[in-house]
This record gives structure tokens, sequence and C-alpha cells, in this order.
């Protein structure tokens, strides 16, 4: 099912260790329409002054896709309170900087390839001048209220890379594989986000996702559309290929169900807030980019609140209308939309997070949503805090690795088979699902943090929460498409994110009314079903 995009109003998101991105800078060959040509290639991060020289050279021998860059954000999970406005705001030129290095790049590919001072004269050097500036603001802001980040003008520089090449490193590990995952602040927790889930819907991550890769891709199955646009790329050269995608009846059963255990939180509370048959889109991200539009360069889909964009408070969310049924639940859910590579063009072609970040196609309402609140697998759960702020997922885990992405992909009638990596090709009659747990664990204190990431967390292994964290109520989101069979489609994502299935990721802010709440903990201790 369609709906067509509203033109868009206004709308970031990882970590891992200064150091170890920190690393020397480097050249790599680009593999031209002749012949391999050498290019200056710096890499995540560079050491010494900026400009400094190459120091080694790697041969890649491939078609450099997109552009890699340390994900600053990440890099600082301590920030404080009174430095965050502005650092958002920087963080938020970051990725601008980004966007607008990658259409440089994109534009002049294929001078790049023939042209081995191009890509760091025209794109490279530019973008690490403006990321130094960026992250000398950043510093300074952080300095005048506390201790200044060491190491932080490392993370300027930027690198090319290959459409198959882990992070950081040019190997050949595949698509947003486990290659460079640089410190992931998780420790894990990926493992064990199928654990609470299932309830009926068979839903869940398994520790074995991905499984299958490249096998069935069948470029041409179904539709008739074909991502690969005859050169591997679909959305006009940015994405997904071919290779992204796999067939489900080709993937082996993935899903291990938790043992509940003596005093486990069986229940479930499920919120329903409609599929945004209303159309409510815009490319903010309020929670990672306050105050910034376009701060997401991709379009999202929004249910619950209505009144969610870049410039919301926490008063204005608390006074928003809702879609949702039960008015006590104004809480704001969002995602990437999910696009039709069909050649048809929506409302924002020409819109900031559609056609100018590189998204297009025909924005598909969902099916079916499904909200449910699950328990712990071995005690019971607390409240959560009003308006606390969870992202599960991670929009460049293309670029950053694997180590916080969570999002999983399948089918109707397969769901014990989930992919992290692949996007599924259904047969007929069966439909696209998009699954997302989120952390179940709450420090006890924080709403949010500098990165987003660091005040929630996932159950550990044994499903207890990490120490000094609690158990909360788990959202399980799953979200249903009805599309063509084949490799015919893709969610929104930061143009250098190249439209990957494992950049997929959920939003929520909690905006249940106190006594809502109380139920959803009552329901969900005392094992039963809600509504």
């Amino acid at each position: 099912m369609r709906h067509t995009a509203r033109t868009p109003r206004r709308s970031r998101k990882k970590r891992s260790s200064l150091a170890n991105r920190a690393i020397a800078a480097s050249a790599a060959l680009i593999l031209g329409g002749g012949g391999l040509v050498a290019v200056n290639v710096y890499a995540s991060a560079g050491e010494g002054p900026s400009g400094s020289p190459p120091t080694r050279t790697q041969s890649v021998g491939r078609q450099m896709s997109t552009i890699d860059c340390p994900d600053a954000g990440n890099e600082l999970p301590d920030v404080p309170e009174q430095a965050r406005p502005e650092v958002d705001r920087e963080l938020a030129a970051m990725d601008t900087q980004i966007t607008d290095a990658y259409q440089q790049f994109a534009d002049r590919k294929e001078q790049i390839s023939q042209d081995p001072g191009l890509a760091e004269n025209a794109v490279l050097g530019p973008l690490r001048n403006k990321r130094t500036v960026s992250l000398d603001r950043i510093g300074t802001a952080i300095e005048r209220v506390g201790q200044r980040p060491t190491g932080i003008e490392g993370l300027a520089g930027c690198s090319l890379r290959a459409d198959d090449s882990a992070p950081g490193n040019g190997s050949d590990t595949g698509d947003g594989g486990n290659g460079g995952g640089n410190g992931g602040q998780d420790d894990g927790q990926g493992q064990d986000q199928g654990q609470n889930q299932g309830q009926g819907d068979d839903q869940g991550q398994g520790d074995n996702q991905g499984q299958g890769d490249d096998q069935g891709q069948g470029d041409d199955q179904g539709n008739g559309q074909d991502p690969g646009d005859g050169q591997g790329q679909g959305q006009g050269g940015n994405g997904p290929e071919a290779s992204d995608f796999v067939d489900i009846q080709s993937v082996q059963p993935n899903v291990d169900r938790p043992r509940q255990r003596r005093g486990s939180s069986r229940g479930t509370f499920t919120t329903d807030c409609g599929r945004n048959e209303n159309g409510k889109f815009n490319p903010d991200n309020v929670i990672v980019a306050p105050g910034v539009s376009n701060g997401a360069h991709h379009m999202h889909d929004y249910i619950g609140n209505q009144a969610n964009d870049a410039f919301a408070s926490d008063d204005d969310l608390a006074n928003g209308a809702t879609t949702c049924r039960n008015q006590g639940d104004r809480s704001t859910y969002y995602w990437p939309v999910l696009r039709l590579q069909n050649g048809q063009d929506e409302a924002d072609v020409n819109a900031d997070g559609g056609g100018k970040d590189q998204n297009t196609g025909e924005i598909q309402t969902p099916s079916q949503v499904t909200l449910k609140f699950v328990g712990s697998p071995v005690g019971k759960v607390t409240a959560m805090p009003r308006f606390l702020r969870i992202i599960t997922g991670d929009a460049k885990a293309f670029t950053n690795g694997d180590a916080n992405a969570n999002a999983s992909w399948s089918c109707t009638g397969f769901e014990n088979r989930q992919l992290k990596d692949k996007y599924p090709i259904c047969p007929e009659g069966s439909q696209v699902v998009r699954t997302f747990a989120f952390q179940n664990c709450w420090d006890g204190q924080n709403t949010d943090s500098a990165n987003h990431r660091t005040h929630v967390a996932f159950a550990q292994s044994d499903g207890r929460c990490p120490n000094g964290f609690r158990a909360v109520p788990q959202l399980v989101q799953r979200i249903v498409y009805d599309v063509p069979p084949g490799p015919g489609f893709a969610v929104d994502s930061f143009p250098e994110q190249l439209h990957k299935p494992i950049t997929d990721h959920g939003d929520f802010i909690n905006v249940f009314d106190k006594q809502l709440m109380k139920k959803v903990v009552r329901c969900i201790n005392d094992g039963r079903r809600c509504r």
C-alpha cells in the first residue's frame, strides 16, 4: 500500500575508542575505466597534522563507492549537560558536511577514477578541513564547562572505501559484516535482542542472523525491478545492490527462544497507534539532532505523537495529539521510510531528506504495525521514566561496523529466519517484515545520554541487566509491508550509507502518562496480555 509523502518540513547516530580510530593516513588504488590508478585516500582518522601525506599504499583493485568517516557523536559518551546543545549542533553540521562531500564524490566518481589527486583536492581535503573546525568547536564547548576531550582532532580525516570493504580497513569482510566494529558500548548486547520477543509473532533477532549471505539473490526476480540498474547499484548508483538481497527460503532458521525462569515477567502490553495512514513524515531527529532541520538526512515515518519534529520540547510532546488509540500513550515512534525502487517520484523528490539526500522512490505505508511491550525472562520489570529516549540499531552501521546494528528483516511465514545485513526476497503471498527490539535495561537515572546509548542497555546472555541497570518493559516493534516480490525496495538512509539494510534503526520517546505506565508494568509482571 502506498501513501504519498507530503512536502517534508525539517530533521544523525555510534561509538569507539578515540585512540583506535586515530590511525595514520593511507593511500589506496581505485579501479578506473581502464585499470588501477593511484589516489590519496585517508583512513577514518588521521594521525599528525591535518593534510599530512599518505604513509603507505594499499591495493584495493575495485571501485570506491562511499565516504567513511569516524562517527564523532559516538566518541563522546561524556558531554556535560551545559555543552550538549552546541555539541549536538556541530555533530549535525558534520553529518551535513559528509552528505555534501558524498555528493561531490558521486558527481565526480568517473573523474576521480582517472585523476589520482581529485579525491583529495576536491573531496577529502575540504571535508577534513571542515571537520577539523567543527571538532575544535566541540572541544571548546566542552572545555568551557569541563575537561576538553583528548584526541578529538584525530577524528577529522575520512577515507573512500569500496562497497564490500569492512569499515576503516579496506578488507573484504562483507557488507556490514563484523569487521571494523570499533567500540560499540553495548558489550555484546546484540546477542540477546530476541530474548523477550515472540509472543505470537515469531519475531526475534537471534545470534546467528544473516546466514545465507549471497545466496539466491536473484537479480531480476518477481516484478522485473533490477536494483543493479546495470551497474550493481539502485537509486541512481546510490544503492542498494543485488548482493544486498537474499531469498528468505535459502536462510536456515536461526531464532532461539530464551528459557523463561521462575519469577520472570511473562505478560505483554500492546498499544495501537496506527500505520502512519495520515502521512506524517519529516527528515528530523529530535533525539540526536534537536533544533536542527533535516538532522537525519532521510525521511522518517511517525506514529503516535504528532508534535514530533526537530524543535519539539518535552512540553510539546506532553501536550501533543496522538494517533494512539489509548490517549494515555502520547509516545513517539519513528523509523526510516521504506520505498519501492520503481522510478516513481514522491513529493519530496526535490526536498531535504528525499531526493536532495539520495532518497528516491515510492514511499510505502506499512500494512501492519505492532507495538508490544514485553517483560524479562529472569524477573520483574519497573516503570520507564517519562521522556526516556531510546534508539535501537545504528543509522551508520555500514561505515561504523555492526556493533550496534539491531534491526532484523524477515518475511511473514518465515519469521524464525531473521536477517541483519540483507534484505529478504519473500515468496509470492509473503510480506516483508522489519523487527526492532529496543533496549530493555535502564540505568535508573537518566532519560538520555550524550551518545544516546549509555543510559540504556540490552540484557546480558543470562537475561539479567548489567550491574547498575534495572529491567524495564521492552518495546518490540514489528512493521509489515506488502511489496512486490523481488529486490526492488530499500529503507531511507544517510546518503553515504548506500541504503544498506544493516543501517535500519528505530527511535522511541516514552510519553506514557503515569497511570498507563503503571498498568503496563502490572500487566507484564502479572503475566497478563493487555491493550
